[in-house]
């Protein structure tokens, strides 16, 4: 791993614990219950991609939390310049992670798939 990767891979971490201490400042009470899973940088550490877990919200609710997330994330972004010192923060745009849901959808196939070929 070069120089580089080591320090997207250290920002990323970093951003995970910023974001999730960022949500428990802002005065929606929703917001606090988010957890993030991962965040993903671009290359130039200009972008992050933040991950949140959806297990405990229906599609409703992700909708209303993803745009109350996009009014808040320049107080997030913000929040994580000022506490680090950094002259500008990643631009930040949250999704709910699938992942899990994905892996269930893919599971569910192979039993599909076993099951026709007994």
């Amino acid at each position: 791993m070069n120089e580089a990767a080591i320090r997207i891979k250290r920002t990323e971490s970093l951003l995970v614990e910023l974001v999730s201490e960022a949500f428990g400042s802002l005065n929606d009470a929703r917001l606090h219950e988010l957890s993030v899973v991962a965040v993903k940088c671009s290359r130039g550490r200009s972008d992050a991609k933040i991950y949140l877990d959806p297990s405990y919200f229906n599609d409703k609710e992700k909708s209303d939390l993803l745009a109350q997330l996009k009014k808040a994330s320049s107080h997030i972004e913000s929040y994580c310049a000022s506490d680090q010192g950094w002259f500008k923060a990643p631009k930040m745009t949250f999704v709910f992670d699938d992942t899990m849901q994905r892996a269930q959808d893919i599971e569910r196939l192979f039993d599909l798939i076993a099951k026709k070929g007994e």
